[in-house]
């Protein structure tokens, strides 16, 4: 504000909240939130759900682990990031290939706390339940799921901010819709207040993402957190 950096550099926070507010009341902002969100969700939903299902055949049995671990951690061992010039090649320039991106973020961490939720569980309970009479189904989905839950979360949790990240990669990729062609469209002109309004949805968007996961923490997990608190 005092003149002392170039707003070539930096914007001053007057001209980062003008920026907000010019293009909130213009709809663009709301416009390409909503088109992120949308690709966020999608690729987060698609590899949640691969995640958990291979998480559910190599933690459930000793045959579907020897089949899924080591392939799963061959490539969580490549930089994702790396992949982007594949993805292009497979799905083409459109929408896919930035869904991928994020869903192939996300499968890694659901996949590793979950797994580890599931051979967690405490074969006490296991054993209480094999003498109650429980069959394989019913210790399935009365001991071992619940007692994974906790760790689902948590992976979950760690799921989100990997969605975040691998979305500020993917709308690099020939995008003309989102917060990060608004960033790239920013660049091209030194627009530094648009380029900070961007940075600071994404910082906003962790946030929010952070906070439902906590929020779905407490309601799933309401009688933990009561003997957590001390309530």
């Amino acid at each position: 504000m005092a003149g002392v950096i170039s707003p070539r550099f930096l914007a001053t926070p007057s001209a980062i909240l003008a920026a907000a507010w010019h293009l909130t009341v213009s709809g663009a902002l709301p416009y390409h939130l909503l088109i992120s969100l949308l690709r966020m969700a999608a690729g987060l939903a698609i590899g949640g759900s691969i995640g958990t299902g291979l998480a559910l055949v190599a933690g459930l049995s000793r045959v579907g682990e020897d089949v899924v671990d080591a392939p799963v951690q061959m490539v969580r061992a490549l930089p994702f990031v790396g992949l982007v010039p594949l993805f292009i090649l497979w799905f083409g320039i459109g929408e896919a290939p930035k869904i991928a991106l994020i869903a192939l973020g996300t499968m890694f961490p659901i996949y590793l706390n979950m797994f580890a939720g599931i051979r967690g569980t405490d074969p006490k309970l296991m054993e209480l339940g094999r003498v109650c009479g429980l069959s394989r189904v019913g210790l399935i989905s009365q001991i071992t799921l619940p007692s994974a839950l906790p760790s689902a979360l948590t992976g979950l949790r760690y799921a989100m901010g990997v969605a975040l990240l691998s979305l500020v990669v993917a709308e690099q990729i020939n995008t003309t819709a989102g917060i990060g062609f608004l960033i790239n469209d920013a660049r091209d002109f030194l627009r530094t207040d648009v380029i900070l309004v961007g940075l600071l949805v994404y910082a906003l968007l962790g946030l929010a993402a952070d906070a439902l996961v906590r929020r779905l923490e407490r309601a799933m997990l309401r009688g933990r957190v009561r003997l957590i608190d001390g309530r």
